[in-house]
């Protein structure tokens, strides 16, 4: 006996381009992009033309100096310091609880919505970067220094007002910035003469 051959019916594809569209817009809302990592800055404005560039006069004692090796190795001060550490070192410098003759001279000063108080106002950290230095390294001790600050403002309004920075209101805010605002320049070491 001859069997018979079954007709197999065909595949309604017409809802095929519908589904692949609903998956397309699914993993295109679901995946997360990766978002390249940046360094939010104020830039100074532009010196007008006919005004000469001076070189800042800073005293040795007020200067933080900070080199990123090629080797990503970053010197703190002459020394060799671990990123982990460079934060804690970073708060120290800039705080000078102890008015120490070495860390940065404390001035007094009336701030407005606080009263009288004793910071460094002219600390600098100078940060050097060797062209060979990986960006990430770069970009980590940004972070640390960013960190630094963030962490003192928040200690000295917890302190002052019993209250987390942010918490502050704004007058309150910007009254604490003045006192850690920060001071982070990239500059070459020769353009910065040193004051005894």
């Amino acid at each position: 006996m001859e069997r018979k051959k079954r007709k197999v019916g065909q595949i309604n594809a017409s809802s095929m381009a519908d589904i692949s569209f609903l998956l397309l817009i699914f993993f295109l809302v679901t995946t997360s992009m990766n978002v390249g990592t940046g360094l939010s800055r104020r830039l100074p404005p532009p010196v007008p033309d006919q005004q000469k560039l001076k070189s800042a006069d800073v005293k040795k004692r007020n200067i933080f100096i900070l080199h990123i090796t090629n080797q990503d190795e970053i010197i703190a001060q002459g020394e060799k310091t671990d990123i982990h550490k460079l934060r804690g070192k970073v708060m120290q410098f800039i705080k000078n609880e102890n008015n120490d003759p070495n860390l940065p001279e404390l001035i007094t000063e009336n701030v407005p919505s606080i009263g009288k108080v004793a910071y460094t106002k002219n600390h600098v950290i100078l940060l050097e970067t060797d062209a060979e230095a990986r960006y990430q390294t770069y970009i980590d001790v940004q972070s640390e220094l960013v960190a630094a600050y963030s962490e003192l403002r928040d200690e000295f309004a917890m302190k002052r007002f019993g209250k987390h920075y942010h918490l502050l209101r704004e007058d309150l805010q910007k009254a604490v910035q003045i006192i850690f605002s920060q001071r982070i320049s990239e500059v070459q070491a020769e353009n910065i003469k040193e004051k005894k």
